[in-house]
């Protein structure tokens, strides 16, 4: 199983951090260990003093895919839902000035939160088409609609497969909307698809 998370594909957040627009679908890896399943609470890690949460539609692989072409790419997924891409944000400055891999500040453990998964069938619109929210204990930080993707959800899939074979079970986190912001002990993360809640998460 993979955990596959695309960087920069909200032109909102881009300016958020201060970044160039990709030309291309910028994406990193995380490991298994990095899952934090059934809404159990997070526990911020002692080796950062900015940790933030980034709310992000997640995709479900349902078959084996290698080279997918982007007309066929949504029959490869089987579920949906909302992911929080925890991330030690003073660490990723660090990464980024000294042009380093992201796995420290990314890749840490518990920090892919992953909600509960409904079936592709219960979205007719499709996946570019679909509106979630974060609240942060009851106020909304975060607003996103698929169809401010740089790269929808077709061509994320088919760009990746042509790096990694996509397997049964694999995750891909597609990006992030503005709103991402740091996160203190005590606070109480709640995500809602389409005004379905899918995932909450407790600070610890």
């Amino acid at each position: 199983m993979k955990i596959i998370c695309i960087g920069q594909n909200y032109r909102e957040h881009i300016k958020e951090l201060k970044s160039a627009v990709p030309t291309a679908p910028v994406f990193f890896c995380k490991p298994d260990t990095a899952l934090l399943l059934r809404n159990r609470p997070f526990y911020i890690p002692d080796f950062t003093h900015n940790l933030h949460y980034e709310t992000e539609l997640v995709l479900r692989i349902g078959k084996v895919g290698k080279n997918i072409a982007p007309k066929f790419a949504l029959s490869y997924v089987d579920a949906l839902t909302l992911g929080f891409d925890f991330t030690a944000r003073d660490l990723q400055e660090d990464c980024r000035k000294a042009g380093l891999p992201w796995e420290v500040c990314k890749a840490f453990d518990n920090s892919a939160a992953i909600g509960e998964f409904l079936p592709v069938g219960d979205f007719p619109q499709g996946p570019d088409h679909i509106h979630f929210e974060m609240k942060c204990n009851g106020e909304i930080r975060q607003r996103g609609n698929t169809e401010d993707m740089i790269f929808n959800v077709p061509t994320l899939i088919s760009y990746v497969s042509r790096f990694f074979t996509l397997r049964t079970g694999d995750y891909i986190f597609t990006g992030t909307p503005p709103g991402v912001g740091p996160v203190a002990i005590g606070d109480k993360l709640e995500a809602t698809l389409e005004g379905r809640p899918v995932l909450h998460c407790e600070v610890k």
